[in-house]
C-alpha cells in the first residue's frame, strides 16, 4: 500500500480493488456500491488517505451512471469515510472504529484497528467526588477523587472526550504518561487487575462546546457511555464518562439466544 503522501501510488492501489454489482437484486446498485467501498475501508484495502479517482471513470469501469456513483459516494460522505476535496477528488478519511464491548480500553481498540491513537491531557487534578462520582466508587461524597480529562485523536483527528475518576492513593500518574499510553495499561502496569465492569451506552446531540472540542456540528449525534470499573477484589477503580463522535465510532453487541 503506497504512502498517503505518494498521491500517485495511492491512485493505483485504490485502481486496483475490484467492485461489482448484481443488476438482478433488488438491492439498488448505488447501496451495493457504497457497502463495497465501505467494506473496502474497513478491511485496509482502501487505506487513509486513498483517493477514489474520477466519478466518470467508476462509472464506467462498472457500467453504472455518474448519478449512481455520486449517490454511492455521498452516502460514505455523510458517514464521514469519504471527504471531497476541492483540488484533490474524493479521499477516504479513515473507517469507523468499531469497538466490541468487552473491558478494553479506547486506546487499545484504536491502536488494533490501525488508527494511531493520540492522548491530549486536558485535565489532571484531585477534587472533591460529587453524589455520581461517590457511589460509583464508593467512597464519601466530598471525599478527594483524582480526575483525568483527555482528548482521544485517530489519524490526528478528535474521536472522544474522556472523563475518568480514580479513587485517590490508587496509583501515582503523570500526565506524561496518560499522553503517551492508555489508562488501563497504566493500571495494569501498576499491578491493579481488572476484573469486570458495569456499563451504560446511549446517544444525544452534542452541545456546542462539544461540538467544538470533537470537530462537530452542534446538535451532531454523540455516543456515551460511562463505565464503573472492578478489580479482581470487587473494588471500584474508575468511574468513566465519554463521549464519542457517532461519525467516528461505533459499539459492537454479540448477542446470544437464551437455552
Amino acid at each position: 500500500m503506497a504512502k498517503q503522501g505518494d498521491a500517485s501510488g495511492v491512485l493505483r492501489s485504490a485502481a486496483a480493488v475490484q467492485f461489482s454489482v448484481d443488476r438482478g437484486s433488488p438491492v439498488p446498485l448505488y447501496f451495493q456500491l457504497a457497502q463495497q467501498l465501505e467494506a473496502a475501508i474497513e478491511q485496509g484495502e482502501l487505506a487513509p488517505g486513498s483517493l477514489l479517482g474520477n466519478e466518470i471513470d467508476l462509472a464506467g469501469r462498472l457500467g453504472l451512471s455518474r448519478p449512481t456513483v455520486r449517490q454511492a459516494i455521498q452516502s460514505l460522505v455523510d458517514k464521514g469515510l469519504l471527504v471531497r476535496r476541492r483540488g484533490v477528488g474524493t479521499q477516504v478519511v479513515h473507517s469507523q472504529v468499531k469497538r466490541p464491548l468487552e473491558l478494553s480500553s479506547l486506546y487499545d481498540d484504536l491502536e488494533a484497528a490501525g488508527q494511531r491513537p493520540a492522548t491530549r491531557v486536558l485535565r489532571h487534578a484531585v477534587q472533591p467526588a460529587t453524589a455520581q462520582v461517590a457511589a460509583a466508587l464508593g467512597v464519601p461524597e466530598g471525599a478527594d477523587v483524582v480526575l483525568v480529562e483527555r482528548l482521544r485523536l485517530a489519524h490526528g483527528e478528535p474521536m472522544a472526550h474522556l472523563r475518568n475518576h480514580l479513587p485517590s492513593g490508587l496509583l501515582t500518574l503523570e500526565s506524561a504518561a496518560l499522553e503517551e499510553t492508555g489508562l488501563y495499561r497504566l493500571l495494569r502496569g501498576a499491578g491493579i487487575t481488572l476484573h469486570s465492569a458495569r456499563q451504560t451506552v446511549g446517544a444525544r446531540a452534542a452541545t456546542a462546546d462539544e461540538a467544538e472540542r470533537l470537530a462537530e456540528t452542534a446538535g451532531a449525534p454523540l455516543l456515551t457511555m460511562e463505565r464503573t470499573t472492578f478489580d479482581d477484589t470487587g473494588r471500584a477503580i474508575e468511574f468513566g464518562s465519554h463521549t464519542y463522535r457517532a461519525s467516528r465510532y461505533a459499539f459492537e453487541f454479540q448477542l446470544l439466544v437464551r437455552p
